[in-house]
């Protein structure tokens, strides 16, 4: 780091590497003037001299997921139990569960929309994940959030993570059957 030093007689130390040596033996309002006229080459200093580096491991640790804006459609299944799910057509009466579940636990964090709030929009997921995705991160958030690359990205993108309550399989599937529904009907 530069050290900025200041000599009444106007002679410099050369001990410390990169020192600026201001002779303080001039008028005042001149020596205000030259320090004015450095203040941005000290500003440069400062920063570029605190920036340090950073070693191999700490860069591996802090390299993101990718973005889930790029991340259009993915066949992955996420991690939990659910690795098959049959889909079947699904009725108004179906997703009105759903929609009721999704209004109490989830509207809090998520819109039915494609807009953003604490959690992603909620449109079209069901064309850019897989039922088991969406059913796996429904119900087992906090494993989906450190094993899958795509709940990892979301996880950037809206760091609050998902904060609800345990959900029964059951209730996963009305979320889905609202999910699917509001994305068009049978998907």
């Amino acid at each position: 780091m530069p050290i900025i030093m200041f000599f009444a007689d106007g002679h410099h130390a050369s001990a410390a590497p990169c020192t600026l040596v201001l002779p303080l033996n001039k008028p005042c309002h001149s020596m205000r003037a030259s320090l004015l006229n450095l203040l941005p080459f000290v500003a440069i200093i400062i920063f570029t001299a605190c920036g340090g580096s950073q070693s191999t491991q700490d860069a591996a640790l802090s390299t993101p997921a990718p973005p889930a804006a790029q991340i259009v459609k993915s066949e992955s299944k996420g991690v939990g139990h659910f690795k098959w799910v049959k889909l079947d057509s699904v009725s108004r009466a179906q997703a009105a569960r759903g929609e009721a579940l999704f209004l109490a636990r989830c509207a809090a964090c998520h819109k039915a929309t494609g807009d953003n709030t604490v959690g992603p929009g909620l449109k079209d997921v069901t064309a850019r994940r897989t039922p088991e995705w969406i059913l796996n991160q429904i119900t087992n958030p906090k494993e989906m959030e450190q094993k899958d690359p795509i709940s990892r990205a979301l996880l950037l993108q809206h760091p609050t993570g998902m904060t609800m309550s345990p959900v029964s399989d059951a209730e996963a599937r009305q979320l889905l059957d609202f999910l699917r529904w509001n994305d068009g009907g049978v998907k």
